[in-house]
């Protein structure tokens, strides 16, 4: 069963693809979206998360039933910083408007109008495997902008999102390319909220 608000590919065929992979949705385009379903790495470690942040909440509960509420209370914190850190990794990645593109991370999100873009292209070149320091052969989009001379990774095919699923990997890097083709020349004037 597909889950259409997780992502902006709504116009889904009898099968749960999209009907065109490079197809604009041009519903909303002034709304941030990202042009990706989260893939299972990232989702799972943030399942892992919240499952984690679930054992906290109960030791939590027995530890102010015992009567020790300032450790009860710290527990409480600890949990709600885990869930903010699953939540916060479910909501990374790189999101599209007609303002322009967003680069959300863990502690940072970098945001460039499309007027502020040159380029958006694919490229291979070694990329880190799952976010660590090992790198591997693979694909990256890669995004030049007009303030740096220097290629910024949006995203690779051996990230969390996209390990073994080149099919989305591939529909992605169209998505983002058919943006940046249509509005790096339209959002001069426009702000970002």
């Amino acid at each position: 069963m597909p889950l259409p608000f997780l992502t902006a590919d709504r116009d889904l065929d009898g099968h749960g693809r999209a009907a065109d992979p490079a197809a604009l949705p041009h519903d909303e385009p002034g709304h941030w979206r990202r042009p990706y379903r989260p893939g299972p790495w990232r989702v799972g470690t943030a399942a892992v998360f919240l499952l984690l942040a679930s054992f906290i909440l109960l030791s939590a509960m027995i530890i102010g039933l015992a009567g020790s509420l300032t450790g009860a209370v710290v527990c409480v914190v600890v949990a709600a910083l885990v869930i903010a850190l699953s939540l916060r990794l479910l909501r990374a990645g790189v999101w599209v408007s007609s303002s322009g593109l967003r680069r959300v991370g863990l502690l940072r999100t970098t945001t460039d109008p499309w007027s502020a873009v040159a380029t958006v292209r694919t490229v291979q070149q070694p990329v880190r495997w799952l976010g660590l320091p090992r790198t591997v052969q693979g694909q990256a989009v890669i995004v030049h902008t007009m303030q740096s001379g220097e290629p910024r990774t949006l995203i690779t095919d051996r990230n969390g999102d996209f390990q073994s699923r080149p099919e989305a990997f591939e529909r992605a890097a169209d998505v983002l390319e058919a943006w940046a083709a249509e509005y790096r020349h339209q959002g001069a004037g426009e702000q970002i909220p």
